[in-house]
């Protein structure tokens, strides 16, 4: 999960090597959190307008995740 990640965040900034993610434990509800962090200049291009790159981002992923029956969530710091 945290490559599918990497490299879908890679592949809309200009600077693949800032991006990086963190993983928490999962918390009680049983939901993985991905912390994708991406350089300042960046943020835009991954939020993109009304946050409509951010919410494709988080489908994919939870859409990913529900295949192996998994629960995650996907902030971007």
């Amino acid at each position: 999960m945290k490559e599918l990640l990497v490299k879908v965040a890679q592949g809309l900034v200009e600077n693949p090597e800032a991006v990086s993610v963190d993983v928490d434990e999962p918390n009680a509800e049983g939901v993985t959190v991905y912390h994708l962090h991406v350089s300042q200049e960046e943020m835009g291009r991954v939020i993109g307008r009304q946050g409509r790159i951010a919410k494709a981002i988080r489908v994919v992923m939870r859409a990913a995740a529900s295949r192996t029956g998994d629960k995650i969530s996907v902030e971007i710091d």
